[in-house]
């Protein structure tokens, strides 16, 4: 979903990936970058898969969790996720009932016309935030940014990078960044036209539920 997180850097070559298919693959995505958003490495190993995202329903509610990556995340009630499988190590997508937009391959593409959505990718790279800033910008300004900031924040105990970016191609998204070891964590979200407010607010209470092991 999204712009695949923007993958980041030292992933595949990336005009390989500059086709609607996959540079909206949000990832955010990437997201999403991200949205988002890491690049893929032609020569880079393979370490993780979609299939290591379940979804687990519990009394306290529905979570999805990724054991090979320790990571363990609320979904937002009354949200859906979806196992994204066009990235080659999967990202998995948690979204609102209501979403709507345009679709390419079962994919909702930013910017939304309506709903929320939130894209989940796991880089298996030791990046810092130097290099994960430059490669987020990089990536962005090939949708031709309109506004970027960077600020730091706290993600589950962690210090993370956040990215407020706004492009012509394909609108507004917010990405978090969590560099961990060798993974850096990513969560990119989009949203409908006029429902800003409130999917930030989803996605700062979605950030508070985030545990990395």
């Amino acid at each position: 979903m999204f712009l695949g997180f923007v993958k980041l850097k030292n992933m595949p070559n990336f005009k390989k990936f500059l086709n609607k298919k996959v540079i909206f693959i949000f990832v955010v995505l990437v997201i999403l970058v991200g949205g988002g958003f890491f690049l893929w490495q032609s020569n880079k190993e393979i370490k993780g898969s979609p299939d290591d995202y379940v979804i687990k329903e519990t009394a306290e509610g529905k979570f999805v969790e990724n054991k090979k990556a320790g990571l363990v995340v609320k979904v937002p009630e009354g949200w859906e996720g979806i196992k994204i499988k066009d990235i080659e190590e999967g990202s998995f997508i948690v979204q609102t009932s209501d979403i709507e937009g345009k679709k390419i391959n079962d994919v909702w593409m930013p910017p939304l016309a309506q709903g929320c959505g939130i894209e989940i990718t796991i880089n298996y790279k030791k990046l810092n935030f130097e290099e994960i800033e430059q490669d987020v910008k990089e990536i962005y300004g090939r949708l031709e940014i309109i506004d970027q900031k960077f600020e730091k924040i706290i993600v589950d105990n962690k210090e993370a990078l956040k990215n407020d970016v706004d492009t012509k191609s394909a609108g507004p998204m917010v990405g978090v960044y969590v560099p961990l070891d060798d993974k850096v964590y990513s969560f990119t979200l989009i949203w409908g036209q006029d429902e800003k407010e409130k999917c930030i607010q989803e996605f700062d209470k979605f950030l508070e539920t985030i545990s990395i092991q």
